[in-house]
């Protein structure tokens, strides 16, 4: 079963869902900026993408400017936590299947887990 983090305002996530059902996939949506990741399944899902923290945030968000989040000395817990409080700063979209896990950049991506 695909899991797709979805923001239906974001056109690169709807193509990556539209990709999905276009080759048969019907994924479990998660509206996370409705139902927010806590720390542990953020932690969780960083590990299956095998990424830090830092590489899953919105650089570009004006929290991430506001909140000084391009600090390097910012603990992996301290950026999670802002994620957490501000989920607009997770990339998007995520698909995950079992073990594997994608950022949907290029939207493409989502395909490889299929």
């Amino acid at each position: 079963m695909v899991t797709l983090y979805h923001n239906p305002r974001c056109s690169k996530s709807r193509d990556a869902l539209s990709l999905l059902r276009d080759n048969g996939v019907e994924p479990d949506v998660v509206l996370y900026l409705e139902t927010p990741p806590n720390a542990k399944a953020l932690k969780a899902l960083l590990a299956t993408l095998g990424i830090s923290a830092r590489d899953l945030l919105r650089k570009n968000e004006d929290v991430y400017k506001e909140l000084n989040l391009g600090d390097e000395k910012l603990s992996e817990a301290a950026l999670i936590k802002a994620m957490v409080e501000n989920p607009k700063l997770i990339e998007r979209p995520i698909a995950i299947n079992g073990d594997k896990a994608v950022v949907g950049r290029p939207p493409e991506n989502v395909l490889t887990i299929i």
